[in-house]
């Protein structure tokens, strides 16, 4: 790969700013505990992002089917990328058809590239370290309240390759979240078949045998 006289980008590589490949949007609705209801659609808040995916963490939230109705705007659909607008600004997620119509809240920004076949390679380039030192640099705020806006965002500058190379490098990133993610299910398993052995055993029981 060859460096061209643009400061060191590779041939065929073309920089952009990401509101010019994105269609980017403020989050949804602020719900309170109170007003949740469990047959209601999921509302997805920055602590269910992990591991560029989202994995909702127990207490989710969720809207009420009538009241959703007002934030039809707010819906997610498959290859969307959420980044975390407040607190640790920045962590972002790809959204699977498994989150098809999910809602996301108002502490999110929902990243719609224009091009579906962007998102793997979009969603593992704003997780990179630089990015988040990008738009940490840039949030505004106090010291645990710091956040960022659409604009800022929108200004993000993305290093982009060939089409083919994009799909490439996605791929091969997502192959080693999902890896990351196998190994964190392991061991949180491992770790809650230790806590019941170790009540077992404190307490003069004895497991069965296998």
């Amino acid at each position: 790969m060859n460096a061209d006289s643009r400061d060191g980008i590779p041939d065929g590589w073309q920089p952009a700013p990401l509101g010019d490949i994105c269609d980017i949007q403020a989050g949804g609705p602020a719900l309170r505990r109170s007003e949740g209801a469990p047959d209601g659609v999921p509302l997805v808040r920055p602590a269910d992002l992990r591991h560029r995916r989202i994995s909702p963490e127990p207490g989710m939230p969720h809207v009420s089917p009538e009241r959703s109705r007002d934030f039809r705007r707010h819906r997610l659909v498959a290859d969307d990328i959420l980044v975390s607008r407040t607190g640790t600004v920045g962590r972002a997620a790809l959204v699977t058809a498994h989150e098809q119509d999910w809602l996301y809240n108002s502490h999110l920004l929902r990243v719609r590239p224009y091009d579906p076949a962007q998102s793997l390679y979009l969603v593992a380039y704003l997780a990179r370290r630089a990015t988040a030192d990008w738009l940490e640099s840039r949030a505004v705020g106090t010291t645990g309240m710091r956040s960022i806006t659409v604009r800022t965002l929108s200004d993000l500058p993305v290093l982009l390759p060939p089409v083919d190379q994009q799909r490439d490098i996605g791929a091969a990133l997502a192959a080693v979240d999902e890896k990351i993610r196998a190994h964190e299910d392991i061991v949180r398993t491992t770790g809650a078949l230790r806590d019941t052995l170790s009540d077992l055993l404190m307490s003069g029981q004895r497991p069965p045998r296998p």
